[in-house]
């Protein structure tokens, strides 16, 4: 999976200078700062678990690299509004093409067809995506710190300053317009990097990006060293009942949840059959 990350990164650069072309930075900075308010990712969140509720990101993903297709009967603003319904508290949605099958037009229908607050899910490493993001009506970016770091992962305080100061600038620029930031990790050595930035949404990713292992105990693992005022969002492994108790039984309110969702006739239902 580490090759499959610097494979993927690469085809984000290659992405970068092919849209520059046909749309300016200056054009695009001016259509992200010409639409309306975002809506409140962080806030919703926060809601949800003052209620005593999960708050899930609910998330619209046709495809991923290691499974395939999820879902041949893929429709986001009908996924977006069976979600609403379902009681999810935001959405995420798959906008990398090469990979995941995903589209910019997805998210834009998914939050038409809604009014619930959305992540672009992508690989963000350059701050044109980030204005790009906010063009396209995203509310929230995911920043993964991994997509920061030498191939090899944290080799040295050099590294792991260089990735905080990239994480910042693009935090940096999201905070500016008004959007949120997810900022994900893997293990606990990105966890360090993640807790330098002002974003409350830490993202803990429970599939190992070398083995394809996933185990929740990833999650659990971190949750000590974690401040009371970030908002631990579990990520991958959510699958039952049990798992959503288990994570809650130990103080961890919030999930994104993709799969799992993906594969039901009504993907709404199914969110309120697991974390109802």
């Amino acid at each position: 999976m580490s090759d499959i990350l610097q494979k993927i990164l690469a085809t984000k650069r290659r992405e970068i200078e092919i849209a520059e072309r046909e749309i300016s930075r200056e054009a695009i900075v001016k259509r992200a700062r010409g639409g309306a308010a975002p809506r409140d990712f962080v806030g919703a969140i926060r809601s949800k678990i003052d209620a005593d509720c999960a708050a899930v990101i609910a998330e619209v993903k046709k495809a991923s690299p290691s499974k395939g297709v999820l879902r041949e009967d893929f429709r986001p603003a009908d996924i977006a509004a069976s979600y609403e319904r379902g009681g999810a508290a935001c959405l995420s949605v798959l906008t990398d093409r090469d990979y995941f099958q995903g589209s910019p037009d997805y998210l834009r229908a998914a939050r038409d067809a809604c009014a619930l607050p959305v992540l672009r899910k992508d690989f963000l490493v350059d701050g044109y995506q980030v204005f790009e993001a906010r063009a396209m009506g995203a509310d929230c970016i995911l920043l993964i710190v991994a997509a920061f770091l030498p191939p090899e992962g944290v080799v040295g305080l050099s590294a792991a300053r260089a990735a905080q100061a990239g994480l910042r600038d693009l935090e940096s620029l999201a905070h500016d317009l008004g959007m949120a930031v997810l900022v994900e990790v893997h293990d606990a050595d990105e966890l360090d990097i993640a807790l330098e930035l002002a974003t409350p949404l830490v993202g803990i990713n429970n599939r190992n990006l070398r083995t394809f292992e996933v185990t929740l105990d990833t999650t659990l693992g971190q949750l000590s060293r974690i401040p009371d005022d970030r908002v631990v969002v579990t990520e991958s492994g959510i699958l039952g009942r049990e798992d959503v108790q288990r994570m809650r039984g130990n103080g961890v309110n919030a999930f994104l949840v993709g799969e799992a969702f993906m594969r039901a006739e009504d993907p709404g239902a199914q969110l309120a059959a697991l974390f109802g």
